[in-house]
């Protein structure tokens, strides 16, 4: 399976992927599941992705052949769109049409057309965006309200990103509470795993700030698992027991439950 992050900050925006696909138990294999596109001084695109494997490939590859058959046709592509919502358009559009292609034998084989992507960057001329495409090739816009998109197994890192993540974080807090998430999902989650692409882009730099692959004995993110799970016995132990609300004022009231069920049989 497959965990991919995207946080939209005032400052620029946070990626991070995970490279573990797997087709049953004995089948486990390291594949890239974040791809760019980068003309420095005019835009930078970054395009993350989920699903079936064959499925997200044949976009990814649909999007480049597009690009180099635009250098003689001047058709477009994702170099020289001029908004990212257009080139939001263009991955929707490729979608679609490996749907086409594709979905009818995925279907007549009991199988299902999955994929997801979240696509971010800067094209010259506009603020970073960042979008979520969906199977059906629509998308949504992330907001100052909803900051950040998730694909792939994101329940166990969503609560982290609801409580914390804020548009007005700086990269490195944006990305200490990606690197959370994705060590709270690799804790409860066999299907996600190391290494994780990480990779930041600074609002108006129209290149890539900072880009690199986090494996399994990084030092930092030994350090934040640890320090994280610390923090939360730590706050476990300073958060009162539960009460009985029922109890009388006075002694009562102070008592903690300590009913063992197992006792009473």
């Amino acid at each position: 399976m497959t965990y991919c992050v995207g946080l939209r900050l005032d400052n620029g925006i946070v990626f991070a992927s995970d490279t573990r696909t797997n087709a049953g138990f004995d089948n486990i294999a390291v594949f890239r599941k974040m791809h760019v596109w980068e003309r420095k001084g005019d835009r930078v695109l970054v395009l993350l992705s989920a699903g079936n494997l064959a499925v997200t490939q044949a976009v990814i590859s649909g999007l480049n052949e597009q690009i180099d058959a635009s250098v003689e046709s001047g058709e477009a592509s994702l170099l020289n769109v001029q908004t990212m919502f257009q080139a939001a358009r263009l991955v929707g559009e490729a979608v679609r049409e490996v749907r086409r292609v594709d979905g009818p034998a995925l279907e007549a084989n009991n199988g299902t057309f999955a994929a997801s992507f979240i696509l971010g960057g800067q094209i010259h001329g506009e603020p970073p965006r960042m979008f979520q495409i969906y199977a059906e090739g629509n998308f949504i816009e992330a907001t100052k309200d909803t900051p950040f998109f998730q694909i792939g197994e994101h329940k166990y890192g969503k609560p982290i990103l609801d409580r914390v993540a804020r548009p007005d974080m700086t990269m490195g807090e944006g990305t200490k509470v990606i690197m959370i998430s994705f060590d709270s999902t690799l804790r409860s989650n066999l299907s996600v795993g190391m290494p994780i692409d990480l990779l930041m882009y600074e609002r108006d730099s129209m290149e890539i700030s900072y880009q690199r692959r986090i494996g399994a004995n990084d030092p930092y993110f030994e350090k934040l698992s640890k320090g994280w799970s610390g923090a939360l016995r730590e706050a476990f132990k300073n958060i009162d027991n539960y009460r009985d609300p029922s109890a009388v004022e006075g002694d009562e009231a102070q008592k903690t439950l300590s009913f063992d069920p197992m006792a009473a049989k």
